[in-house]
């Protein structure tokens, strides 16, 4: 490959990373592999100047501005800033930085804050207009949002008319984590990583979901101000404290010894901070200086950023458990000897699935590698088999659900594997906020909250069990009035007669949401018809495919399902259909259309065949039961012929259906 198509290609995959990482708030690569894609490419350009161009994703900050939030031009750009990956870097940039100024010089060291960068502008004192960075020069206005975080102040007193602070939005780790646990209750998408939590929910059009989400933010710098002007960064950011602002924690340091030493305090204690860290951030204290200095087209000259390596160390698998996810997955993890890492003490290690396992081939005993590189949980990334003891098996996730005992699944559309219990207690608080969810049985009052009240307090270990709740036992719960108690229990009373489509969704069988429970229900009168069904009858209902009418047979075999069903069924909750039942004429029978049709579209035709429980294929095989053949039928209608097909004419059609 000539160094032209290389540049070009680390160019096409850099922007992708970009436009992941900034407009969709995700990112499918680690911030280490991208920062080494990014050196790379500036080594080419710096080797070959002549293919450096301006739209480089090295001369540009990488976002831009989604045209659902109004457009903001920033009063002062809000510049990316360069990397240095190594104390010898980071000793040439201070060298550099003094010998440029011809003089001794102080910097300010702070922890690099992992969020979203936004400028928020001040007038008259008041909190005016907020926007995140977007390219630099044109971000969004995202003032609404902004105004929901509580530790970022409303109104300022003792501020000059005019101001704007640039700060970094954050979402704790704590509320990071519940907010991941409350999306995995609701079956919603989890998010990777605080970053990317905090950004989605700072760029919401509806302020109300940013409020829900108790982000922060801390200020890192003064943008502008028309009053009186400072002579250093740090003055700046002391002053912004006393008018209310959280700041980021800043230490002078005049010497590349003290920088070193701060950055390193710095990543040592970087589980002190309630946000994630992706580095340090050496900036020049001096405002002249920096005026003098100036910057580049993407970056300043009197500023850099400390990207930490990420840190890998050799320990040993002690042991490997499974724990079971709230939406019933197995996730496995390595038990390791202690080591420190990244700040921490770490003792386990996240591996992932079973496919994972399999690829590093992981066995108890085994000497591994771990590395944490702005992760929650560490990750094994190799093991050492030449310190690999006699005997060690490998390892296989269990077959059945190491909390229930029921059987486990593999997720068709994925490595992980799945409990199948309904009674699963490491699943009961998802479970219950399903069944009770708005498209389920639809029971107001009974959000997580009260769910794990509930739970907490004994009085529910299964669904069914809320059809056996009283007022006295659930107005005893805490926050929980006897009005509140007496509303949740008439709620639960009536959903008691919200039919078997519901029934069927609030089940959480897997493929089976609000959509097929109606087309079930539509085809079988009630609960006990559709248990009787066999896998084959479930495929000839539309929409439901094998591997769905796989998952119906198999949860509704299940023991802890019966259990559940018998308990339903003794609180008396209706099984029966509340959908229009079907005539069933055509049950397990599969058609074939070919020609044309005088009287009908084949479409209406199809849809008549549907209605009476058959099935529509587009291929003749020999499982076909009729082919209707109009006009200019072709060569379906040969092949049926050959096969001993019965085929129909449309009259012939016509008088099966009246």
């Amino acid at each position: 490959m000539d160094v032209n198509q290389e540049i070009q290609n680390l160019k096409n995959k850099i922007r992708e990373l970009n436009r992941e990482y900034y407009e969709l708030n995700e990112s499918s690569a680690p911030d280490y592999e991208y920062d080494q894609l990014i050196r790379q490419l500036r080594k080419l350009e710096n080797e070959h100047p002549e293919l450096l161009t301006a739209d480089s994703p090295t001369q540009l900050v990488g976002g831009t501005a989604e045209s659902m939030f109004s457009p903001v031009r920033h009063e002062v750009p809000l510049e990316s800033l360069n990397d240095v990956f190594s104390y010898d870097d980071l000793e040439m940039f201070i060298s550099r930085t003094k010998t440029a100024l011809g003089k001794a010089a102080f910097f300010t060291v702070e922890p690099k804050i992992d969020g979203l960068s936004v400028a928020i502008e001040y007038i008259g004192g008041r909190l005016h207009l907020g926007a995140t960075r977007g390219d630099g020069l044109v971000g969004e206005d995202v003032t609404e949002n902004l105004r929901t975080i509580d530790s970022l102040p409303k109104i300022i007193k003792n501020a000059p008319w005019r101001l704007i602070v640039r700060g970094e939005v954050y979402m704790s780790r704590e509320t990071f984590i519940r907010l991941n646990e409350e999306r995995e209750i609701k079956g919603e998408k989890l998010f990777a990583n605080p970053r990317n939590a905090a950004a989605g929910s700072v760029r919401q059009l509806d302020s109300r979901i940013a409020k829900e989400r108790r982000l922060d933010i801390i200020i890192f710098n003064l943008q502008y101000t028309d009053g009186e002007p400072f002579s250093s960064h740090a003055a700046s950011l002391e002053a912004l404290s006393e008018m209310g602002f959280p700041v980021v924690t800043h230490k002078l340091c005049e010497s590349y010894e003290d920088c070193r030493r701060q950055i390193i305090s710095i990543g040592e204690n970087r589980e002190s901070f309630p946000f994630d860290i992706d580095g340090a951030v050496i900036k020049l204290d001096s405002i002249a200086d920096r005026t003098f200095l100036g910057s580049t087209s993407k970056a300043p000259r009197w500023a850099a950023a400390y990207k930490y390596p990420p840190e890998e160390k050799e320990t040993v698998v002690e042991d490997i458990l499974v724990n079971v996810g709230r939406t019933g997955v197995l996730t496995p993890k390595a038990v390791v000897a202690p080591v420190r890492l990244a700040g921490t003490r770490v003792t386990n290690a996240s591996l992932h699935n079973q496919d994972i396992i399999d690829k590093l081939d992981v066995r108890i005993g085994d000497t591994v590698v771990i590395r944490k590189a702005g992760e929650i949980i560490p990750e094994i990334i190799g093991v050492n088999r030449s310190l690999r003891k006699t005997g060690a098996e490998p390892y296989k996730i269990p077959n059945r659900c190491p909390e229930c005992g029921s059987a486990v699944l593999k997720d068709p559309d994925g490595p992980s594997l799945r409990c199948t219990g309904l009674e699963c207690p490491a699943q009961l608080l998802r479970n219950i906020v399903h069944f009770a969810s708005r498209d389920a049985m639809d029971i107001e009052g009974l959000g997580i909250s009260v769910s794990e009240a509930l739970i907490r307090q004994g009085l529910i270990k299964g669904p069914a069990d809320l059809y056996y709740l009283d007022k006295d036992s659930v107005s005893a719960l805490d926050r929980m009035g006897e009005k509140s108690a007496q509303n949740l229990i008439t709620a639960i009373e009536k959903s008691k007669d919200n039919g078997l489509a519901r029934l069927l969704c609030a089940f959480g069988i897997r493929q089976v949401g609000q959509k097929a429970a109606k087309t079930l229900s539509r085809h079988y009168p009630n609960l006990d018809a559709l248990s009787e069904a066999k896998q084959e009858d479930l495929t000839a209902v539309p929409d439901i495919g094998p591997i769905t009418a796989d998952f119906i047979v198999s949860w509704l075999n299940s023991p802890q399902s019966k259990h559940q069903i018998k308990l339903l069924r003794e609180a008396g909750v209706s099984f029966d259909s509340r959908e229009e039942i079907s005539d069933t004429r055509f049950n397990g029978k599969s058609f074939v259309l070919t020609g044309t049709l005088g009287g009908m579209t084949r479409g209406e035709a199809s849809a008549m065949i549907e209605k009476f429980g058959g099935k529509v294929s587009s291929s003749v095989s020999k499982k076909t039961s009729y082919v209707i053949a109009g006009e200019a039928a072709g060569s379906k209608l040969t092949k049926a012929q050959e096969l001993g097909l019965k085929v129909l004419s449309e009259e012939e059609f016509l008088a099966l259906l009246s």
